[in-house]
């Protein structure tokens, strides 16, 4: 049989299913796998191999009419998220210990399905960067290119899914901590409406009224794991009041209409981008599509609102997060703030616009059934780059210019990948209204069918 570690997690469900292999021989696998990888790349910062034989070996025990959807297949969790038995440490030494009472309701729900909480993974300190390296656990590397950002803040996660290390995980995104390391490591994830799944971390960092902005999400090597990941993970909790429970599809118009986002307002696209792009929309168009270009509305008010909610409780937040944060972090989120002054509008103001821009693109939204644009608006940067003291802000900020509707609107978002060019992974995202996962989906599995994964790989020496 194929090595184990390179199947999906839906596949790797239908082989324990059908009695092809066992659990303990999947978990196994991919501790193994694990075992010869991680040391290159960093992305696993603690394997749970005990915890995760003993819960294989009773998943092969059960009873064949007591198994859920995922049943004896393991996933990866990032360590920020709660999971009983290990710390949520958020890459900090100070957390070192902070072992949680009980499990994220992310978490709960996974094992539930019978997931396997196989490894922790990495991130930025407290979460708050765009590359993946902390005093605790040290630096995640990107397996397509050990000098350039795996993305963060997910991007052990993503390095994971990336080498075979896991075939499921679970991460956050408040400013595109999904998104950005899918893009840079080459692997899919899904970005729900804000509230689609519950987030119940208890001991996440927290970042005041911008909270709003934040969600738990799935990340995967297939679109098909993304919707099974989704239809677990998603629905009301009373530990978050936020979350809902929404009917997980809705109506489709026999001839969907997509818009093509070639063009970002202040940079200029790499052109894999925007071959990616337009491959999609050729992909969208044999697929029965209308595809036509078009331009998102008010770009760069969005991530203005964005960037204005995120720092406007900097100084309580900042005077939280010093103590634990490295001082030449800590000076590049003061520079981040500095750039947005966010004081300069009242909040009562803020929001208005927020609420404006999310009326104005529920109606573009609702004209065009999804928008498929960039991830990036630029190719993975070196590592640290973000940290420049002149020119980490600016890049940060070109970088994001299409991640943030997303987080300010709470608009639902798949990025995925698409192929693979000059040694690095290209990709597309794809956004559509509020509580429409099903339309990024669908849109995503069309796009997905002519763009073969380019992951899992070996990490490149």
């Amino acid at each position: 049989m194929d090595e184990l570690w390179r199947r999906n997690a839906g596949e790797l469900a239908s082989l324990i299913r059908d009695g092809e292999v066992s659990s303990r021989e999947v978990v196994k696998a991919h501790l193994d796998r694990i075992e010869e990888v991680n040391p290159s790349v960093n992305a696993v910062t603690v394997p749970l191999v005990d915890s995760a034989l003993e819960a294989a070996d009773v998943a092969d025990a059960a009873p064949h009419d007591d198994r859920g959807p995922l049943h004896g297949v393991p996933f990866s969790i990032k360590e920020n998220i709660d999971c009983v038995g290990s710390p949520t440490t958020n890459g900090v030494p100070a957390l070192a210990n902070l072992l949680p009472e009980r499990d994220d309701v992310i978490v709960g729900r996974m094992k539930r399905a019978g997931g396997i909480p196989l490894a922790r993974t990495n991130l930025p300190e407290m979460g708050v960067r765009l590359d993946t390296d902390n005093p605790l656990r040290g630096r995640t590397r990107n397996p397509w290119n050990a000098n350039l950002t795996p993305g963060g803040s997910s991007g052990g996660e993503a390095a994971a899914l990336a080498t075979g290390m896991s075939p499921f995980g679970l991460g956050n995104d408040i400013g595109g901590s999904l998104r950005n390391p899918a893009y840079c490591c080459g692997i899919a994830s899904l970005k729900p409406t804000v509230g689609r799944i519950p987030l119940a971390t208890v001991n996440v960092a927290d970042f005041g009224v911008a909270n709003a902005f934040l969600t738990d999400g799935p990340m995967a090597r297939s679109v098909a794991d993304l919707r099974l990941g989704l239809s677990i993970l998603a629905g009301r909790d009373r530990r978050d009041p936020q979350s809902v429970d929404a009917p997980l599809t809705g109506p489709v118009p026999e001839r969907p209409r997509a818009a093509l986002i070639t063009k970002i307002p202040g940079v200029d696209l790499p052109p894999a981008t925007v071959s990616a792009i337009e491959h999609a929309g050729r992909t969208l168009a044999t697929q029965g599509w209308d595809v036509e270009e078009a331009e998102p509305p008010e770009l760069d008010r969005v991530n203005d609102i964005w960037g204005k909610v995120i720092t406007y409780d900097s100084d309580v937040l900042f005077a939280d997060m010093q103590p634990v944060l490295r001082p030449v972090v800590y000076d590049y989120l003061v520079r981040m703030a500095e750039s947005f002054d966010s004081r300069s509008m009242p909040n009562v103001h803020v929001h208005r616009e927020r609420r404006r821009l999310r009326a104005l693109w529920s109606e573009w939204l609702t004209d065009y059934d999804v928008a498929v644009g960039p991830t990036w608006t630029c190719e993975p940067w070196p590592i640290d780059a973000d940290l420049d003291a002149d020119g980490g802000v600016p890049l940060f900020l070109d970088t994001i210019r299409f991640i943030t509707p997303g987080n300010v609107l709470g608009i639902p978002s798949v990025a995925l990948p698409t192929g693979v060019a000059d040694g690095l992974p290209t990709g597309v995202q794809v956004y559509a209204e509020l509580y429409r996962e099903d339309l990024c989906l669908m849109a995503a599995e069309a796009i997905e069918a002519q763009s073969p994964m380019p992951t899992p790989i070996d990490p490149v020496a």
